[in-house]
């Protein structure tokens, strides 16, 4: 395991530390990230919420949620030496959408906006090393290491002590100036410098995101169910969805943005500053019918470098599937879902026959009206 050494940390006067901040923020500015903040390496906070979401089982099969849990709780267990965590974030927004409001598009494959283009997990590490190069250029060898998702890090925690903005009631976090289209990544370092302080919650009396979940994941205000959320379930889960769930995941095929869409605080979202976020291979307008069609060879050809890779060919048809069987009825739609059975595996055809009874029902339906 990496370790930050006691004896490579910055002595510096707190005149100078707090000059350093301010030129580490304009750097990290200049690298295209939306936001810079320095928080302190603790997150005992955020535990005790975190630990009733196990208990509850909220996590779902993602038990490795369950493992390092000193080291969320203190990032300086993680990394050795650690004495101040550069956090900042990155827009991914290309289009602004309409304030409040859900589009309804059936027969649109809807991949979540933050995974249409590149990886930003790359990205995201690449440029905090990019940082971390310029500080050592200015102040001189010191440690680092770079994270973006990558590790046992509580990082919107860490964030919102730092006053990136507060955790909404979708669990997200939402900057009163950027709404939350926002990715976050983290440099550990071994630099003494001050730490930022806490924003203010801003959610009041607002229900709209426990609202519009289209199925019921957002179980209570900052406490999220994974059985049942859209994003677990079309990337992480590989296994049979509940047929329950199906019709509200709809022609979400990778992920779901509609607790974000409906936020009053979306109304100020910011657009991406770099191109890495533009869609690839037209995936923020691409039908369902027309990505049904992908062979694996497809698949793995248009998501090089993408998030959507996580999901895996069969559980990508396993969600379009689910898509074309809550599109309105086609014939078309019906034969290629017949076509398409004798190249899937047995979870990928349960979901077919769900679609092909589900187009049937909706075709017997319209001949008795």
């Amino acid at each position: 395991m990496s370790s930050i050494s006691s004896a490579a940390s910055i002595p510096v006067l707190q005149h100078d530390a707090i000059a350093l901040k301010q030129w580490i923020k304009q750097q990290a500015l200049a690298l295209g990230f939306a936001d810079c903040v320095i928080a302190k390496p603790d997150a005992q906070a955020e535990m005790p919420r975190f630990e009733e979401y196990l208990k509850r089982g909220y996590h779902a099969d993602m038990h490795y949620l369950e493992e390092n849990l000193e080291k969320r709780a203190d990032p300086k267990l993680l990394v050795p030496g650690t004495k101040s965590i550069i956090c900042v974030r990155m827009n991914y927004l290309v289009e602004t959408p309409k304030p409040r409001y859900v589009p309804n598009e059936p027969n649109s494959a809807i991949i979540a906006r933050y995974a249409r283009g590149r990886d930003y997990h790359k990205i995201m590490r690449g440029r905090l090393k990019t940082l971390a190069s310029k500080i050592k250029e200015k102040v001189g060898e010191f440690e680092s290491r770079p994270f973006a998702d990558s590790a046992p890090i509580f990082e919107k925690s860490l964030a919102e002590s730092a006053g990136m903005g507060w955790t909404g009631k979708h669990t997200l976090l939402i900057h009163k100036k950027s709404g939350s289209f926002f990715v976050l990544g983290e440099l550990f370092t071994s630099l003494d410098l001050p730490f930022d302080e806490p924003a203010t919650a801003h959610c009041g009396s607002c229900s709209a995101c426990i609202d519009i979940c289209p199925t019921q994941a957002i179980v209570e205000p900052y406490m999220l169910d994974a059985r049942r959320c859209i994003a677990y379930l079309t990337i992480e889960y590989k296994g049979i969805i509940a047929e329950e769930l199906r019709a509200g995941i709809g022609n979400r095929i990778f992920g779901c943005d509609d607790c974000q869409l409906i936020c009053p605080w979306n109304s100020f979202a910011q657009k991406a500053s770099i191109s890495d976020f533009n869609p690839r291979h037209g995936l923020n307008d691409i039908s369902l019918l027309e990505i049904w069609q992908w062979d694996e060879l497809t698949f793995l050809t248009h998501t090089e470098g993408s998030p959507i890779r996580r999901t895996g060919y069969q559980s990508f048809k396993r969600n379009i599937a689910i898509g074309l069987g809550n599109a309105p009825y086609s014939g078309l739609i019906v034969e290629q879902l017949i076509q398409a059975k004798s190249q899937h595996d047995d979870i990928v055809n349960v979901h077919i026959d769900w679609a092909i009874e589900q187009q049937l029902l909706k075709q017997l339906a319209s001949q008795q009206k």
